[in-house]
């Protein structure tokens, strides 16, 4: 039977393995994977009610496709229309 010893640098290695993997991880969870959003989802994104949602459609500010009673946002084209009303915080 053989005995492995770790070190104190074995132990920082796997440490910052770990928290690398960890954040890739975290990164890669804050945004849908999916191209097209439904209406619940895209709430949550912008924290907005459903009544803030719908006056952004109707103003235009938010694009938005309609099949079958369903509404569905593209995911990049909310990411554009964020960045380009972003402001600075004394505007």
């Amino acid at each position: 039977m053989s005995v492995n010893i770790l070190t104190i640098d074995d132990l920082q290695n796997f440490k910052a393995e770990l928290f690398s993997e960890l954040k890739s991880i975290l990164k890669t969870e804050g945004a849908p994977t999916k191209k097209w959003l439904k209406s619940d989802e895209v709430k949550k994104i912008l924290k907005v009610s459903p009544g803030t949602l719908q006056t952004l459609r109707i103003n235009g500010t938010l694009q938005y496709t309609k099949l079958g009673g369903i509404i569905y946002y593209d995911f990049e084209h909310i990411q554009k229309t964020m960045q380009e009303n972003l402001r600075l915080a004394n505007s």
